[in-house]
């Protein structure tokens, strides 16, 4: 799949399922319970062991599914995750690189900024999105006023997201947003199984547009 594509379907969904674990052997669970509750998106992060493998399994398993690599933060993790299969990178910093390989590619990339120096040189550089990173501590009128200059950039907020303030987020001017420890857990008994599920489709709900 070709990187406008990519693109595509990651602002259609506005939702990125982001999967840190500290147990190799939880990504399948995690992954295959996401996709039931209807996840389309997932970032699985390279501080998460055997987050390759992880990759190149939920690619095979879950084919209508787009999955990515999270916690870029240099090349050499980038050039790993493409080879493994990411179809797009997502980073907690602004690495110009990494925007440069990805194209090289053929895959999106959602960098990591915070200030309007970092927002105008991944936006100059060729970022997809901007994942406003962290979201949370900045607030909703961060978000609110850096739109101002920034008003045709697409931005992803991240970090603190959870349902109750999920739409508020897009309200404030995000196209999407990443979740991380309020979605994707561990899942070790039948109930962890259908509440993860039920809270996918409650995000899902909630950003689907008006």
């Amino acid at each position: 799949m070709e990187k406008t594509k990519i693109l595509n379907q990651i602002l259609k969904q506005k939702l990125v399922a982001i999967i840190r674990l500290q147990n190799k052997d939880e990504i399948d669970q995690v992954v295959r319970t996401l996709v039931t509750g209807g996840v389309k998106v997932l970032e699985i992060t390279s501080n998460t062991p055997g987050y390759l493998d992880g990759i190149m399994k939920a690619r095979n398993n879950h084919p209508n599914t787009i999955v990515g690599a999270g916690t870029v933060t240099n090349i050499e993790i980038a050039k790993k995750a493409i080879a493994s299969g990411a179809q797009f990178l997502v980073t907690p910093n602004t690495k110009i690189e990494v925007i440069q390989l990805a194209h090289e590619h053929n895959i999106p990339v959602l960098m990591g900024a915070m200030t309007p120096t970092e927002i105008t040189e991944a936006v100059e550089a060729g970022a997809d999105i901007i994942k406003l990173f962290p979201a949370g501590p900045l607030g909703l009128d961060y978000l609110k006023t850096i739109k101002g200059p920034f008003k045709t950039v697409n931005f992803f907020a991240v970090g603190g997201i959870n349902t109750n303030n999920a739409q508020e987020w897009l309200n404030a001017g995000a196209l999407g947003v990443g979740v991380g420890g309020s979605l994707a857990k561990p899942i070790k008994t039948k109930t962890d199984f259908e509440e993860t599920v039920n809270r996918a489709n409650q995000f899902i709900k909630l950003l689907k547009p008006l």
